[in-house]
């Protein structure tokens, strides 16, 4: 598996690499059976950059992954978000999770918060440090992260507590203005450089060229429309992104490429892109993946496409 290196850190990650979110319970239960044995499949596969976040099944992820993790592997996380116990009697917030643990995800965009959300999520996966540390979602704290947020996470980056820093988002925009205003490592943008969604080569992916940082591409699939699925970043595929598919899998089908392998290797195919997320809920769809990823596609597909 190739290694990309992150901006100009000495963190270095595989070109595949596994997403947590599948393993923390979204959409649909997953065992802890399962994600050891996902994990460890990866790891045989030649994956070594592992990606969670306390906000992925309310800690589960955290705790499954660092409990199946074994050997030599580049782990990242994120902040923003901190896990508080309910309350008696409080209802739980699932937020797209299955069968959630008894806590409540609070928004702390303040040093001590940021510093408190690392440690915690240090604790649940047992390790001593993380390689990356991203900033999660903060679409609706802007301000908070040039105030507060990214200074404390640069300190960390200073002190060697972590090897790389960035910001993790659904959006172009506001990662573009991050990158341009701030000294980050990489970005993680998700569904944003897809074959079906662009986007990001308006603005991110230059701005991350111009100031050499590197990019980590999730939601390679848009959420399941690309892999064979009718879902659209999280709802129902309209009819026209349905011709879309369509009309791509035509065109695979000429070359004998499936249209998830082209999925997978697209976003790879830009200079600033360093890694593509995919996340895996057993040894079947890491096995999938990693086949569909190794599968050489051939130039006039990419033109054609």
């Amino acid at each position: 598996m190739e290694h990309r290196r992150l901006g100009s850190s000495p963190v270095e990650v595989t070109t595949l690499s596994f997403g947590g979110a599948a393993i923390g319970g979204l959409y649909a239960p997953v065992s802890d059976a399962d994600v050891t044995a996902a994990v460890r499949r990866a790891q045989e596969r030649g994956i070594g950059y592992f990606d969670t976040a306390p906000h992925y099944g309310a800690g589960r992820s955290e705790r499954r992954l660092g409990a199946a993790l074994s050997g030599e592997y580049v782990l990242s996380t994120k902040v923003g978000r901190l896990l508080v116990p309910l309350e008696p009697g409080e209802p739980p917030e699932p937020e797209g999770f299955t069968d959630p643990p008894p806590y409540k995800r609070v928004w702390d965009w303040s040093a001590d918060g940021i510093r408190r959300s690392l440690e915690e999520s240090l604790r649940r996966l047992g390790v001593d440090r993380v390689d990356v540390v991203y900033l999660h979602d903060p679409d609706d704290h802007e301000g908070e992260v040039y105030a507060t947020a990214y200074p404390a996470l640069a300190a960390l980056r200073d002190e060697g507590v972590v090897g790389a820093i960035g910001a993790g988002m659904n959006q172009t925009a506001m990662l573009t203005r991050f990158v341009e205003r701030l000294d980050l490592d990489v970005v993680l943008c998700a569904g944003r450089y897809t074959l079906l969604d662009r986007s990001a080569e308006k603005d991110l992916l230059p701005a991350c060229e111009r100031r050499g940082t590197s990019v980590v591409i999730g939601g390679a699939y848009n959420s399941g429309l690309l892999a064979g699925g009718t879902t659209y970043d999280y709802a129902p595929a309209p009819p026209e992104m349905l011709e879309r598919v369509a009309g791509l899998e035509r065109v695979c089908a000429e070359h004998g490429v499936p249209l998830r392998a082209a999925a997978l290797r697209f976003p790879l195919r830009h200079p600033a892109v360093a890694s593509v997320l995919v996340g895996c809920r057993n040894t079947a769809e890491v096995d999938d993946n990693a086949e569909l990823f190794e599968m050489e596609i051939p130039e006039t597909l990419w033109a054609e496409l």
